[in-house]
Formats: C-alpha cells, structure tokens, sequence
C-alpha cells in the first residue's frame, strides 16, 4: 500500500502492511513498526525508529535533525512507540548530542501544529492539544495533558496525571496530579477529572488534596518542609509517593 507519488530511500525500512499515502517521503534510516499509516505528505527522517500502529496525518514532518544551534551533524535518534497519532503539521526533532535520543512512547495523541523538540521525553496516554509546545529536554510524564497553546520551558517537567490550561507558559515543574493554568503559570488545585478517568480511587484523591493544601496554601511552610509535613502526616499511596519524589528531584523548582 505504496502510492505511486511516495519517495522511500533504499535504506528505509517499511513494512508491507504499512499504508503510504501520496507524496510522502521517507528518508535514510527511517524504521516503521508494523500497520503505521501515513495519510498523505508526510515527511520522516531518520535516524528514525517508529512502533507499530502510529498514524501522521497530512504535513507532519518528524525526525527532522533538532534546531539547537550547538548541533554539529552528529548521530542523533528519534524513538517512538506504538499507537500514537500525529495530526497536521506536527513537528517532533531528533536529540542534540552524539548518540543522545529523542524518545515518545506509546498511546499518545499529538494535535494539529503540535512540537517536540530535540532531547523530550514523552511517556505514554498523553494528550497534546493544539499547538502544544514543548522545548528541548522537556519531560512528560503518563496520562498528563497539554493545553492547546501551551509553551513549556527547556528542563521543565510535566508531572503524571497533570495538566495545563490553554496558553499557559510553563517555566518550573507541574508536579503530578495537579492543574496548571497562567502566564507563567500557576498550580490551580488538583486535576479531579483527570484522577477520576485514571481510575485513582476516592481515598487517593482526597490525600492528594490534603497534599495540595500543604504544598500550596499552608502558610509559613517552604517546600521542603511541606514535603515532609505531606509524608509525616498523610496516608501513604502511591500518587503521595511519587507527588513527594517528583518533588524532591525538581530541578527547576515546581509552578505555585
């Protein structure tokens, strides 16, 4: 399922049960997975690696070598799961350093004029809304969603279960579990849609409220404090758990 308008490099890896639409062009080390479509005018360059089931919509363009000015042609890689999607006119780039990767996992849906820069980290079930973007050596963590127009900072985390409210600019950590809107922006209080889809139980959300009161409304409290405050007195679970972890290796400091 070749159309005849679709340019494949001799070095690229296609399956044949992969559906290549009209004007696509697959380059020098581009692997598909099984049963990935590519609707129509879809570019992929390598060195790539794609699971199986993925689907690009028209005008993606992915795999692309990063836009960081330090990058000096070395060998760099792309890595994708299975099952995502990319709407129109994704743009997702390959890491900066000699062997170094950018990696998306499985699951995910990316919409229209979403990017992903060079060195992210995407796990897997997230959500991307429109023009989402996330610059270099961004993580994502499972299950979280980005609003449409979003703007995430290099280095920045985006916890499990988090999410952020359209045209919010994001310059610290979004610990997990919680709702960030603002410019810059600001942790609101907890994401209780997003733990109800997850299944997270009615005991664990209401830890994980007392944790926001702790981190977020206790007054005379820095975050170290409210971090063992959280630990010491309220239940352990595992959303607790990796809340205080998160935390705790927070780099950049975490959104308030």
């Amino acid at each position: 399922m070749i159309h005849k308008t679709a340019i494949i490099h001799r070095d690229a890896e296609v399956p044949q049960d992969c559906d290549i639409g009209p004007y696509c062009v697959l380059g020098a080390g581009v692997v598909l997975g099984a049963g990935c479509r590519l609707h129509s005018h879809v570019v992929l360059e390598g060195p790539t690696r794609i699971g199986k089931g993925n689907q690009f919509f028209p005008f993606c363009s992915v795999g692309q070598k990063t836009q960081d000015l330090k990058y000096r042609s070395e060998p760099t890689h792309l890595i994708i799961g299975d099952q995502n999607v990319f709407r129109e006119f994704v743009t997702v780039n390959r890491a900066t350093g000699k062997g170094d990767k950018t990696v998306v996992g499985s699951h995910n849906t990316v919409l229209a004029y979403s990017h992903i820069a060079h060195d992210c980290v995407l796990g897997n079930h997230i959500v991307m809304s429109n023009c989402g973007t996330l610059a270099g050596h961004v993580t994502v963590e499972d299950h979280a969603v980005i609003g449409g127009l979003t703007a995430v900072h290099q280095f920045c985390r985006i916890g499990k279960m988090a999410i952020t409210g359209g045209c919010s600019k994001v310059v610290q950590d979004v610990p997990p579990f919680m709702m960030a809107d603002g410019n810059p922006a600001e942790v609101r209080t907890i994401n209780k849609v997003g733990l109800e889809r997850n299944g997270v139980s009615e005991a664990g959300q209401k830890h994980l409220r007392a944790a926001f009161k702790l981190l977020y409304r206790e007054s005379g409290l820095n975050i170290g404090d409210a971090v063992a405050k959280i630990r010491k007195e309220i239940p352990d679970c595992p959303e607790i758990a990796h809340l205080c972890n998160f935390v705790d290796k927070s780099e950049r400091g975490i959104s308030r």
